[in-house]
């Protein structure tokens, strides 16, 4: 027998003899009144003597010294750790045995006064002490300040219970999300619920996951935006919409890209791109500051202040005045030149996506400041309005900071002929195998050639921002349980 199973042995026979003391080790309840943060910050300058005030909370057990009729344990609960005193003779020999039984990582309820002890602790006299779950799975030996990774992330509960900052890493997100969510809100936009599943799928460059409705007999897909339905409301008459919600898309797992992951996007009536673009300012500004406390973070070794204003620049002036190429003064010949010259691959040339290649090569991890993207090539996208200077770009900017692109926004596409055209291109890439190219939906054509106004839209990686914001290096260290290789495919 390994060492684990025999562990877990001793404890499942430490369990029967709990239930023969008579004790029930899963109750059903417990009343908890208390929390171990509180405790502290109530009692801060508790005496030696217990309190009269009686306090009541549960939690895991995370130190266990076992010192003949007198114990001590440190609890664990959601805000916290506080210490526990144990005592034969306040808790009766009946319970006392009972918590002889216990092992570290098991629940219990206590109940008692507060006090101080000699070395300075703030700490529970416990009066009564009560089993809410006893685990017969040991933690691993090196819980305290768990640092595997690949555990981390498999077994998140264990990450949870090791490392505290973990736990608030996940509340200051849900913090995030709620402060957007807010805004928008009272913003005057409308929260609403598209499809995941989709028979036609769109509203990004990315390869879809595929499944089969056996009732209707027919291919679904899973979302990888819900952009074209966003838009469909757009028309139906909603002008201020916004979801927040899990998209899919079939691509590679590394730091930055995970397959399901949680997407902001919102539209507004009668905006373009520059009234989205100083939206988007404001608000990352504002969720910076309520996250964190302030609008200075720390991310992959630099300091990047989250203030106004943001960096603008179009494709072309970045790639001009970061990479020192002037597309415009190149003909197609000496641009190819130029992507040999850094190795830049690209299977279908044209002028467009030269540039978008090159920017992505040279430009992108150089934006370490918040910086604006704006005026990308039309082949970058068949969703977005041609710019009023230059059909060949088009009004998008994407957010960049610390070389990350956490924002995407558009002024939306409304003309019907051009987004026809635009969208069989799409068809015809994806017909000679670009797996990333839209099909054709032509129920999203009608919609537009019904007449949708100009429209503003946006959309956010949640978890990019994320990362961003508090300082993660990886999406896995603020996706609770991020998509993980199987062990059998290992």
């Amino acid at each position: 027998m390994d060492a684990e199973s025999q562990l877990i042995k001793q404890r499942i026979d430490k369990l029967n003899e709990i239930k023969k003391l008579g004790f029930n080790p899963y109750p059903y309840k417990f009343s908890q009144k208390n929390h171990s943060s509180e405790i502290l910050e109530k009692f801060k300058k508790a005496k030696h003597e217990p309190s009269k005030e009686q306090v009541s909370l549960a939690g895991r057990i995370m130190t266990l010294r076992l010192m003949g009729k007198a114990s001590f344990v440190h609890v664990q609960d959601e805000t916290g750790k506080i210490q526990v005193y144990v005592r034969q003779d306040e808790i009766g020999e009946k319970n006392y045995e009972l918590f002889r039984k216990l092992d570290m990582g098991d629940i219990i309820g206590v109940e008692g006064s507060v006090f101080k002890t000699k070395a300075g602790e703030i700490s529970v006299w416990a009066k009564e002490i009560e089993l809410l779950c006893k685990s017969i799975r040991s933690l691993p030996e090196k819980w305290h300040g768990l640092k595997d990774t690949e555990i981390r992330y498999r077994k998140r509960y264990l990450d949870l219970i090791s490392n505290p900052e973990v736990k608030e890493t996940f509340v200051k997100k849900s913090k995030l999300i709620n402060f957007i969510r807010d805004l928008l809100n009272k913003k005057g936009f409308l929260e609403v619920e598209t499809p995941i599943i989709q028979p036609i799928y769109g509203g990004a460059a990315a390869k879809p996951f595929k499944s089969h409705f056996n009732d209707l007999k027919m291919d679904v897909f899973l979302r990888i935006s819900d952009e074209l339905y966003l838009k469909r409301l757009i028309v139906g008459g909603f002008e201020k919409v916004y979801e927040i919600s899990k998209v899919f898309r079939n691509e590679s797992v590394d730091s930055t890209h995970n397959p399901e992951f949680t997407m902001l996007e919102f539209y507004q009536a009668y905006a373009d791109y520059d009234e989205m673009m100083k939206f988007v300012e404001d608000m990352i500004i504002n969720v910076c500051k309520e996250v964190n406390g302030t609008n200075k973070i720390k991310f992959r070794g630099h300091t990047v202040e989250i203030k106004k204003p943001f960096k603008v620049m179009t494709m072309k002036d970045s790639v001009k005045k970061i990479a020192g190429i002037d597309t415009d003064k190149l003909n197609d010949k000496e641009l190819k030149k130029e992507m040999d010259k850094y190795n830049v691959k690209h299977i279908e040339f044209s002028r467009g996506n030269a540039l978008q290649l090159l920017f992505e090569e040279l430009v992108q991890d150089k934006l370490i400041q918040p910086t604006f993207i704006t005026d990308h090539p039309i082949e970058s996208t068949p969703l977005c309005k041609p710019t009023k200077y230059d059909n060949t770009l088009i009004e998008r900017f994407e957010l960049f900071v610390c070389g990350f692109e956490l924002g995407n926004a558009y002024s939306e596409l409304n003309d019907p002929l051009l987004q026809r055209k635009l969208l069989e291109d799409q068809s015809k890439q994806l017909s000679r195998g670009n797996e990333e190219a839209n099909p054709m939906d032509e129920d999203f054509i009608e919609s537009i050639e019904t007449g949708m106004p100009p429209t503003g839209g946006v959309g956010i990686g949640i978890d990019r921002l994320s990362m961003v914001l508090l300082g993660k290096d990886s999406i896995k260290d603020v996706i609770l349980f991020p998509f993980m290789k199987s062990f059998k495919n290992s």
